[in-house]
């Protein structure tokens, strides 16, 4: 076989498995008694070895196949799920993890020490071989069978009548090619003895052959133990078969008891965490076939326009040229937005990563933390997906380690043992925001201003005329931290510079509200797209530049007389509010005469929640406009993100807002 051929298949589905894997067994952590959640674990353990055996990955299908033995014994109920269970499967699932990265890296397996996790995992096997169940009454709950009352109330009636209720678990060879025809032959074997009342997976899943090797059933039947299982014997294509007989007791105790427990497991889930199965999202854009309709025609339109302005060419007629323009701006604008949703995908694909992350630094610190996560489905560009990862860790890392009070500190202030950190997403107007928060114990103010004077990053003087927001902003210095110790997890300050770099580099903004013993939110706001965007087009002495619409608050005139000079810096008064007044001409050392006119345009531009107003010689208007790069011989000058071609062929450079104020 020439692996080459399969290696992107392999990886990007891969890939999906270690995150389905990580996000059900977070889940399973919370749930132990979900069996849909232990059988979708299994399922991608064993899809997974059976992937990596025929790429010819044999330390992944080895450790691959030790989870599956663990999560085997789970499913059949002779193991109970525990802390050990859970830790030596999370480090497993890092390993493997590890040995994709090396494949990715490398375009091959690298060689790993996998005795010691391989080793443990058998431990935890050979240690439940002495509950593993012979053919006597079997107990329900240790099959894991999620039997809703109707099922249970049918055995009951059943065994009055002389039925006897039979758990049945069916392996097939991995040699069978047709396993739905197969398990078909196998439901009329057993229907010919009685009634099947219960099978997972269901009866649907396994018609269309969406089960690995193995499924079971629950029926009731009036023939012997020994009869069903000869009968099913000499059925071809079988690796195993184990049938064993319902107590009758067990069904009326467990009926009693399902209620209770059921709202047990409500108690105890994990509030962060869907109850339902995660079946992992690739990394790759999947697209709505709808979509890709949708753009297929665009492009017809524009191929029939393109036509008619050929021939309009030819003929001059400046009317209807006029028109076939007017349509050929609708037909691209409409292009621009079906591209627009086909690159577009849910922020889902970063925030899947959190609940682990989170469950980590916990165990960690020591601390009792919980992750909500909202607006997981809302929709962001696949470039701005790529980059928000690192921002968000650092946060979260940090809302854990300083924020989240210890269970004790908390009880003592009258909190919940359990601190809670929210993730939330949602589409505001043009832009995307991203919140991040904790219920802890907030910024200390005076703690930061007192490090920030220590560190000359302000004097004394300026300090008393901070304003909180001000004083907040200087956690985002290079090097800033309070933090009187430094931890494996921060406090070296390296990671709030790095948010707040990587949030500009994709021109957001990110803003800090804190109250003390109530906690901190970050909010990040970020652009809809990366390529194309709304700007104003200004003049400044003889140059042109673009500042995005989104970053504009207003437009105003003012008398240049009104231009306060406060500590050698100008100054407008803009609604009852001092903000800072830019002369973009000598912050841009632009070409020119400069004018003394008596009134003076400015542009009143914003930075999450702080305003400052620009001054430009002439407004030129408003345009769509295409983001390009500036390569990376460019990529110092900070207070310019790009440049755009005008439809004369002009250059012009766009504005950064954000490190212009």
């Amino acid at each position: 076989m020439d692996n080459e051929q399969y290696m992107k298949l392999f990886i990007e589905e891969s890939k999906e498995h270690l995150q389905n894997l990580n996000n059900n067994l977070l889940v399973l952590e919370q749930q132990p008694d979900n069996a849909d959640v232990i059988n979708e674990i299994f399922r991608s353990a064993h899809t997974l070895k059976g992937m990596a055996g025929s790429m010819g990955f044999k330390n992944m299908a080895n450790l691959a196949h030790a989870m599956e033995n663990v999560l085997d014994k789970i499913r059949k109920g002779n193991m109970d799920v525990s802390a050990d269970i859970m830790d030596a499967l999370f480090e497993a699932l890092d390993i493997l993890d590890g040995l994709l990265q090396g494949i990715i890296d490398k375009g091959m397996e690298d060689f790993m020490d996998i005795n010691d996790i391989s080793a443990k995992l058998q431990g935890l096997v050979d240690d439940s071989g002495s509950k593993d169940a012979d053919h006597s009454p079997q107990k329900l709950e240790r099959e894991g069978l999620p039997l809703a009352d109707h099922h249970l109330h049918v055995m009951e009636e059943a065994v009055k009548n002389g039925f006897t209720p039979y758990y049945i678990e069916v392996r097939l060879k991995e040699t069978c090619l047709m396993k739905a025809a197969r398990a078909y032959i196998i439901f009329k074997a057993i229907e010919n003895f009685g009634h099947i009342i219960y099978s997972n997976p269901s009866a649907q899943d396994i018609e269309e052959e969406k089960f690995d090797l193995s499924f079971s059933v629950v029926a009731v039947c009036k023939a012997e133990l020994d009869t069903i299982k000869k009968e099913l014997d000499s059925i071809s294509e079988i690796e195993s078969i184990d049938i064993r007989e319902i107590h009758p007791d067990d069904i009326h105790g467990h009926s009693q008891s399902k209620k209770p427990q059921a709202q047990e497991t409500d108690r105890t889930a994990a509030p962060q965490i869907k109850d339902k199965i995660s079946r992992g999202t690739g990394r790759s854009i999947r697209v709505d076939i709808e979509r890709l309709d949708r753009l297929m025609n665009l492009v017809s339109e524009l191929i029939i326009i393109k036509n008619r302005l050929q021939d309009l060419q030819r003929y001059g007629d400046t009317a209807v040229m006029a028109e076939s323009l007017e349509y050929l701006g609708r037909v691209t604008g409409e292009l621009h937005d079906a591209v627009m949703k086909v690159r577009m995908i849910p922020i889902q694909v970063v925030f899947e990563q959190f609940p682990r992350t989170v469950r980590n630094l916990a165990r960690s610190t020591g601390k009792e933390v919980k992750l909500n996560i909202f607006g997981a489905e809302t929709e962001v560009d696949r470039t701005i997906i790529d980059e928000i990862g690192e921002p968000l860790i650092h946060l979260i890392r940090n809302a854990i380690d300083h924020g989240i009070e210890t269970p004790q500190e908390r009880i003592a202030l009258g909190k919940p043992s359990a601190g809670l950190v929210e993730l939330k997403a949602y589409h505001d107007g043009d832009s995307v925001v991203i919140e991040v928060s904790d219920d802890g114990r907030g910024i200390d103010i005076d703690k930061v201003l007192k490090r920030a004077i220590e560190q000359k990053l302000v004097s004394r003087e300026e300090a008393e005329t901070l304003s909180q927001q001000e004083i907040l902003q200087f956690i985002f210095e290079a090097g800033f931290s309070t933090a009187e110790k430094v931890t494996d997890i921060s406090g070296r300050g390296v990671g709030m510079d790095v948010v707040k770099t990587k949030i500009e580099s994709i021109g957001g903004v990110v803003d800090i509200d804190s109250r003390p013993n109530h906690g901190t939110r970050f909010i990040i706001r970020l652009p809809l797209t990366l390529s194309i965007i709304q700007a104003l087009l200004v003049s400044v002495g003889q140059e042109v530049y673009a500042i995005p619409i989104g970053s504009i608050k207003e437009i105003i005139e003012i008398p240049a007389k009104s231009i306060k000079l406060v500590r050698q810096k100008e100054f407008i008064d803009y609604r009852g509010l001092l903000i800072p007044f830019l002369r973009l001409a000598k912050v841009l050392e632009c070409p020119g005469e400069v004018k003394a006119d008596d009134v003076v345009t400015a542009v009143i531009v914003k930075k999450g929640e702080r305003l400052a107003a620009l001054s430009v010689d002439e407004l030129i208007g408003q345009q769509e406009i295409v983001i390009k790069p500036l390569g990376k011989a460019l990529s110092k000058i900070k207070i310019v993100s790009g440049a755009t071609i005008l439809g004369d062929g002009r250059v012009v450079l766009i504005l950064d807002v954000n490190h212009l104020i």
